[in-house]
């Protein structure tokens, strides 16, 4: 009995010194600001890159709610950082990463995030009846910078007799504009666009 009893003991001592599994919760709110209303009907995949590698690994994901939210519990381990990744269509993608230091398991840790729709404009220039030396230069003013499809913000030159058109993409509801200037005459100014979500406008120019 007096065995048991030791054994039952040494059980138990080893029982509470096992060490309790410790959770992250990163949760967090996503708008649509083309619309300023939640972003809805989509999966959040939650990525993690463990300590010492560079290679992503999939957590788990979920699906936001009718009101933009996720939430993610995670096993706090050894992981350099996570990256929280939401991708709808017609919508530019999101991508957060989250260092494993700037996190704590004292309380929920907020990440909110913005998308907005895609919506593009065709630049239609038009010179047919120009001549060799006819030079339009123009540069854009405002739109969509700093995306894989979004139209250089550098100067652009087209030269002779022309009819083109350069698409470019745009955040949904906001302006895009640019600066011309056509060489040697006095024709210049800025000419810009409202563009709608998930559709094309056009922005004409003839000179």
């Amino acid at each position: 009995m007096r065995y048991i009893s030791i054994l039952f003991i040494g059980l138990l001592f080893i029982t509470s010194c096992k060490k309790k599994e410790v959770n992250f919760v990163i949760k967090g709110t996503v708008t649509d600001n083309s619309f300023n209303v939640p972003l809805t009907d989509v999966t959040a995949y939650l990525y993690k890159i463990p300590a010492g590698t560079s290679q992503e690994e999939l957590v788990t994901t979920t699906t936001l709610s009718s009101s933009g939210e996720y939430s993610f519990s995670v096993l706090r381990d050894k992981t350099t950082s996570f990256i929280v990744r939401i991708d709808k269509t017609n919508y530019f993608p999101i991508e957060g990463t989250i260092n494993f230091s700037d996190l704590t398991t004292d309380q929920d840790n907020v990440y909110n995030y913005s998308t907005t729709a895609k919506s593009w404009v065709n630049l239609h220039f038009n010179n047919s009846n120009g001549i060799p030396t006819d030079e339009l230069t123009f540069t854009k003013q405002s739109g969509k910078v700093g995306c894989a499809e979004c139209c250089t913000a550098s100067e652009v030159t087209l030269s002779g007799a022309i009819d083109t058109n350069i698409y470019c993409v745009n955040d949904g509801n906001t302006v895009y504009s640019y600066l011309y200037f056509v060489t040697g005459t006095s024709n210049s100014g800025i000419r810009q666009i409202t563009t709608v979500p998930f559709d094309t406008v056009e922005l004409y120019l003839q000179y």
